[in-house]
């Protein structure tokens, strides 16, 4: 007879620097896109939407963030 334990497991560091990449995001987008893919077509995308409205460039950083 084997008993169960369960513990109490850590939050995972991905989903805290998914966090922190997130609040960042809100307060300047392209910084969080940046944080997550680097010096890409998304970051260089994000600026231009970022440029044209705060809105749309803040929805595309969290999309960004999220998909992975």
């Amino acid at each position: 007879m084997s008993t169960h334990v369960e513990h109490q497991v850590a939050p995972n560091q991905s989903v805290v620097a998914d966090i922190l990449r997130i609040i960042l995001a809100v307060l300047l987008p392209p910084v969080g896109v940046l944080l997550q893919v680097g010096l890409g077509m998304h970051f260089w995308l994000n600026i231009v939407l970022t440029l044209c409205g705060y809105i749309p460039g803040l929805v595309h950083a969290i999309w960004v963030i999220a998909r992975k």
